[in-house]
């Protein structure tokens, strides 16, 4: 199995940054016992055009071929942090590569989420996507603590 996260956009030296990198570390460490590799994050970024079908194009080409991509979405489920952990231990157990897919500001090309195997939400409000990095950073590690059976996560 591999897990990637491929978004638009660089990360630059911030809280943000601090944090994504913060929960991933958690997550290797956690997940390895658990049979889940460290995270791989693919930034990509079209400094000519910066529209939805360039970033597309982009975002698809960091997908691995036979991935399950589950699109980080506004218009998405709202699954519970539980339910997201039995996906990914789905993943795991099917011996299937997850790459997880950030859009940039204007969101993501109709063609690209189309090719979505999950569309998932943080809420039915919009976020900014380097804050919806760190989010999903933090759902990957409480995943983790999930399926090891940490207090971390309380109901």
């Amino acid at each position: 199995m591999r897990i990637d996260i491929a978004a638009v956009g660089r990360l630059k030296k911030g809280p943000e940054a601090a944090l994504v990198a913060d929960y991933l570390d958690r997550f290797a460490k956690t997940g390895r016992s658990l049979g889940l590799p460290a995270v791989s994050v693919s930034e990509v970024e079209d400094r000519r055009a910066g529209t939805m079908a360039a970033e597309a194009e982009l975002l698809a080409r960091a997908i691995p071929p036979g991935a399950a991509v589950v699109m980080m979405d506004e218009r998405g489920e709202q699954p519970t942090s539980p339910e997201f952990a039995a996906r990914l231990a789905r993943f795991r157990d099917e011996a299937r590569d997850v790459c997880f897919v950030i859009g940039g500001a204007d969101g993501l090309d109709p063609g690209l989420r189309a090719r979505a195997d999950w569309q998932i939400s943080f809420g039915r409000m919009v976020w900014p996507h380097l804050l919806v990095r760190v989010m999903l950073a933090e759902q990957l590690y409480r995943a983790a603590t999930i399926l090891a059976g940490s207090p971390y996560h309380r109901a």
